[in-house]
């Protein structure tokens, strides 16, 4: 399966056999040279994250909790990755329109709103009710989908079941 990506700094082509990556223009460990392996290593980092399932993800997934390992250290990394292996999770989760990552409420929004609040922009914001949280905090608190993550971090996606009446 092959995905090419634009994020408006380059292109490039991804190719995931199982858990072999390979991406084009980087060389490879028999093509580089000490110092070049040293600055790839830098660029192109692994990280190994353990990831929490609630509701209506725990449920398509079948399992609760799973470490997953990722070339990358944020969590749009994450994601493009986890999304390339579970599609059916970027459809669950990621709203693709500002009226998908907004509900009805029943109480009216204020037209100016006290402290700071901030949004993730549109394609990068959840549906209603579903969350993506790093180590217990939201991501939308932190810095959206550029939240650095570590080694060990806690990845949560959350849809909960939501029943009325």
């Amino acid at each position: 399966m092959s995905t090419v990506r634009t994020d408006g700094t380059n292109m490039f082509v991804r190719w995931l056999t199982g858990k072999h990556r390979i991406r084009m223009g980087m060389p490879t460990t028999r093509e580089a040279t000490t110092s070049e392996s040293a600055s790839a290593s830098e660029t192109t980092t692994e990280t190994t994250v353990t990831v929490r399932c609630t509701g209506h993800v725990r449920t398509e997934l079948g399992k609760y909790e799973f470490e997953y390992t990722f070339e990358g250290d944020t969590l749009r990394e994450f994601l493009d990755e986890l999304f390339v292996e579970y599609p059916e999770l970027q459809e669950m989760l990621i709203a693709e329109s500002e009226e998908e990552s907004t509900h009805s409420g029943w109480a009216p929004t204020p037209e100016e709103l006290p402290g700071t609040w901030t949004k993730n922009p549109v394609g990068e914001q959840t549906i209603a009710y579903a969350r993506i949280l790093v180590n217990g905090h939201f991501n939308e608190n932190e810095k959206g989908f550029d939240t650095e993550l570590e080694e060990g971090d806690r990845v949560a996606l959350v849809y909960p079941f939501m029943f009325c009446c």
